[in-house]
């Protein structure tokens, strides 16, 4: 009985501590000046554009702060917890735009290898060499 509570207990404690919505966000970056799109962009490129969180081995921030039909820029802030040969804080990307099958990607070099932004519904995957992470839009 007591293996059963206490795996309950843990169970609960990995959840809660790895839910997005406890995250708290870091301080903006220094440099940050976010751009609307142009209104004549379409709305599926557009889309990726504001603020972005999600949670896997690592809490993540990204932030489209500028994006036109050839390349976006991007913050990213990666937290502590994960491999040590992971960089954590914010990082600045420009990010070349393209589509594949109809739908638009952003996608740029970091130390470990090509990042690849996807939007899926009302979230933005967020995939590499080192995670895939889905990330929820911020307002």
């Amino acid at each position: 009985m007591k293996t059963i509570v206490v795996s309950a207990v843990s169970i609960v404690l990995v959840s809660i501590l790895s839910c997005p919505m406890l995250m708290a966000a870091p301080p903006m970056p220094d440099g940050l000046q976010i751009v609307q799109p142009d209104p004549s962009l379409p709305k599926e490129l557009s889309a990726f554009f504001g603020k972005w969180e999600g949670a896997g081995m690592i809490s993540v921030f990204l932030i489209v702060e500028k994006i036109d039909e050839e390349k976006a820029s991007i913050y990213l802030y990666r937290g502590p917890g994960g491999s040590p040969d992971l960089p954590t804080g914010w990082m600045q990307y420009e990010a070349l735009v393209s589509k594949d099958r109809g739908k638009y990607k952003l996608s740029y070099p970091d130390r470990f290898g090509q990042v690849e932004l996807t939007l899926k519904g009302e979230s933005l995957n967020y995939d590499s060499r080192m995670m895939g992470i889905r990330l929820k839009r911020v307002q």
